[in-house]
């Protein structure tokens, strides 16, 4: 992937801000074979410039999932409950920044993410001023409040790297390198292969048009439950069959 993304022109996290933060969007995700992935780059490099912070374009990113005992928020998404969210925390690990973030499924299918700064000290806990935010954001999208009992269920680690297109202001995430990590497994996935989200305001943007030219479909996914499923073989994961396979596939 570095290479492919060498001939690029570099863009600023500022920029990156500016131009598509994008925290009300559309995603689109997909699975693209390596080398499908240099001719998809090929295409885009007169209108996407990448991520560059210090020089480097690849980043190391790790995010702590909360769920029940139980796993209720993995089962409202295998279940397609109208009023569901993900809490999480995210750390970037060149930079020592951390976040703490809530994301909601809106009525109209929109992601809708809020974070707030967080201590990477804390990254693998839930404090009061965390809790609170999450009621906050759960009153005012869905009237509801929190389930109970939420703990650190599992991890995802990769590298990530960010192209934005300044034209139709949009951001495509590439990652590479997945593990997912709960306290006793720890599995590799997608070998050979990028995971590439396309995040529009809408409408699908240059990236997904180039996708589909070269035969390649989103998909419905989510890392964290593919990573439940995949670290707890008991729970249910009828809607995640498909995506589990492709994920575990040899390169």
């Amino acid at each position: 992937m570095a290479g492919a993304l060498s001939g690029l022109p570099s863009v600023s996290l500022d920029e990156v801000l500016a131009e598509a933060a994008l925290q009300v969007r559309v995603d689109r995700k997909y699975l693209v074979p390596i080398g499908t992935f240099v001719e998809l780059v090929a295409r885009l490099r007169d209108r996407f410039a990448v991520l560059e912070i210090d020089g480097r374009r690849s980043f190391r990113y790790e995010s702590v999932y909360f769920d029940t005992p139980s796993h209720q928020l993995y089962r409202q998404h295998v279940q397609r409950r109208r009023h569901r969210y993900k809490v999480r925390t995210r750390s970037y690990l060149d930079s020592g920044e951390c976040s703490f973030e809530v994301k909601l499924k809106s009525n109209r299918s929109e992601t809708v993410k809020s974070r707030m700064p967080y201590s990477p000290a804390d990254r693998a806990r839930l404090t009061g001023p965390a809790r609170e935010f999450l009621g906050e954001q759960l009153r005012s999208a869905y009237g509801t409040t929190a389930d109970e009992g939420l703990r650190p269920s599992l991890i995802t680690t990769y590298r990530r790297s960010t192209l934005v297109d300044p034209v139709e202001h949009a951001r495509m995430t590439c990652d590479v390198g997945l593990r997912f990590l709960d306290a006793g497994k720890s599995i590799e996935v997608l070998p050979d292969t990028v995971l590439v989200e396309s995040k529009t305001a809408g409408r699908a943007g240059l990236a997904d048009r180039v996708l589909r030219e070269l035969q390649v479909r989103p998909i419905s996914v989510s890392k964290y439950c593919v990573a439940a499923a995949l670290l707890n073989p008991d729970l249910r994961s009828n809607p995640w069959h498909r995506t589990v396979r492709l994920f575990t596939r040899p390169g």
